[in-house]
């Protein structure tokens, strides 16, 4: 792949231009109320939200790793900013905002130095229970945010506000479900939107706008200029890059999985296949620019990227046009997405909800392994409660501990004595950590003739606890007087087995090439390739 094709806006093969522009559009609509509501629950301004949102929308756009992703302000990330600007503040008026920026630099270096480093090969270890933990809590904390959207202040809205508030909500969504069955190709978000703005402008009908969203929190508007260049004001010494630290690393890790997560999602979605570390570079850049930029910084969103892709969205058009109209809402046409009723815009994040829940969860409910539940259930009641690193980090661990439990009771030796009186121990299964205990038990040290054979053509040595495992059986056996012979070990094990040349008996024709580590095994190949 050369350059031009690499960071190519429009991919003439597989997508529409014109699909990429009309779900842009929609996306930009739906990206106003978000970024300025995650910009108020962070504590700043709603301009500082818009910005954040322009800006990382149209870097990973073109430099991301997943065409089609739309990444902005996020409440995952904003939660974690609300005590950083507070504490910021602490230390002087304004200087929350500067210490927000001055993180959002360091959480793009973190988060860039991931992608140069291949760290994003390592969401492959996300199992896909874990997924649709991480879709369905999605989906829930989604739903939940767009309950707030129904009232006012603390309070429910009631009477006739609420009914139209629900039947502006129902239109939108009963649009988007038949359009799409009379003509595909009509962009059904697009058009809901339009036409209940429509309603409600033409109607004089009296319902929540985005304007008067971002009234009753304490904005003014979406109206402002461009981002301008600026260094954080902040004092740059230990104290402060100590302070800073643990909030970007927070950040960045929170930033980087919900990302990954959801190129792995829309890789699914659309049967292609994203490049996590090239995101990871462009989600640090993203955040790096918005801290000299003033925004907000941000990560992936499920929501939006959704919208995108159930809009006809594929290319890098769709999200470039999409940040591009929000720049132009903001500078241009503020007016007028003011008048947009905030129940279209529900409407819409609701036909998300649906689209991102895994519904088959239910259909596999009784068909799975009860571990598999047990992970579903914690992933998606962690990401609601907690947040979805939290989440993410407890499904795989649960995961890998289930893993390695099922495989430890997998081991097995077959034992027989040949004609020589020599003991063979046939091992059957993976040898690693978990395993080791049991391995150990399967042999009979004591009682075993002079000269004992362990053959491991059926097993897998998997980590270091096993080589030290075969080490210390070796040693065991040699404080007995008696000779045991490894057979069938990997070129691999054998480097790291401190007394293989003593105790080691090696048939190389027949030695599995299997490796420890991934890295070993492509060095390996690399070096039969030069040879």
């Amino acid at each position: 792949m050369n350059f031009r094709e690499a960071f190519s806006i429009v991919d003439k093969n597989r997508i529409s231009a014109k699909s990429d522009i009309f779900s842009g559009l929609t996306v930009a609509l739906a990206l106003v109320p978000e970024a300025v509501a995650f910009a108020f629950v962070a504590g700043i301004s709603p301009i500082v939200g818009l910005y954040g949102a322009f800006m990382m929308g149209i870097i990973t756009s073109i430099f991301g790793g997943r065409p089609g992703m739309i990444s902005g302000a996020t409440g995952a990330l904003a939660v974690v900013m609300v005590s950083l600007v507070a504490e910021g503040e602490l230390m002087g008026v304004g200087q929350g905002l500067q210490f927000l920026f001055a993180t959002l630099i360091l959480t793009g270096i973190i988060q860039m130095s991931a992608g140069f480093l291949k760290l994003g090969k390592f969401i492959r270890m996300v199992p896909h229970s874990v997924m649709m933990g991480f879709v369905n809590g999605l989906a829930i904390v989604i739903f939940m945010s767009q309950l707030g959207m129904f009232k006012v202040g603390d309070d429910w809205l009631t009477g006739n506000s609420l009914f139209i508030m629900l039947g502006l909500t129902l239109l939108t969504m009963a649009i988007m479900v038949f359009l799409p069955k009379l003509n595909k190709k009509i962009p059904g978000a697009l058009v809901a939107i339009v036409v209940v703005s429509l309603i409600v402008i033409f109607g004089g009908v009296e319902t929540e706008t985005v304007k008067s969203f971002i009234q009753s929190r304490g904005g003014d508007g979406i109206k402002a200029g461009l981002p301008s260049f600026n260094v954080p004001l902040i004092n740059l010494n230990w104290s402060t890059f100590m302070f800073i630290l643990p909030y970007a690393v927070i950040l960045a890790a929170i930033g980087l999985i919900e990302s990954l997560m959801t190129l792995n999602l829309l890789d699914e979605l659309t049967e292609t296949r994203g490049n996590g570390n090239r995101e990871s570079v462009a989600q640090g850049l993203g955040n790096m620019v918005n801290g000299f930029f003033g925004g907000m910084g941000g990560c992936a969103m499920i929501g939006q990227s959704i919208i995108n892709i159930k809009s006809g969205g594929r290319g890098r058009l769709s999200g470039v046009f999409a940040a591009l109209a929000l720049l132009g809402f903001i500078l241009f046409g503020s007016e007028y997405i003011e008048m947009v009723p905030i129940a279209a815009l529900v409407g819409v994040m609701f036909m998300v909800v649906i689209g991102t829940f895994a519904w088959s969860t239910f259909k596999v409910w009784n068909k799975v392994p009860k571990a598999d539940v047990i992970v579903i259930l914690l992933v998606t009641v962690l990401t609601v409660i907690f947040d979805l690193a939290i989440a993410v980090f407890a499904g795989v661990i649960v995961s890998a501990l289930v893993f390695a439990w099922q495989n430890a009771l997998r081991i097995r030796a077959r034992k027989s004595i040949d004609d020589h009186g020599i003991k063979h121990y046939e091992i059957y299964g993976p040898l690693f950590f978990g395993s080791i205990s049991l391995f150990n038990s399967k042999f009979d040290i004591k009682e075993d003739p002079a000269e004992v054979i362990v053959d491991f053509a059926e097993s897998r040595i998997v980590d270091q606890s096993a080589i030290e495992a075969i080490n210390k059986l070796a040693e065991r056996y040699q404080k007995e007087g008696k000779t045991i012979h490894l057979r069938h070990l990997s070129k691999d094990c054998l480097k790291l087995i401190k007394r293989a040349e003593e105790i080691c008996i090696v048939n190389v024709l027949e030695d599995p090439d299997y490796f420890v580590a991934v890295d070993n095994y492509k060095k390996y190949k690399a070096k039969l390739a030069n040879e």
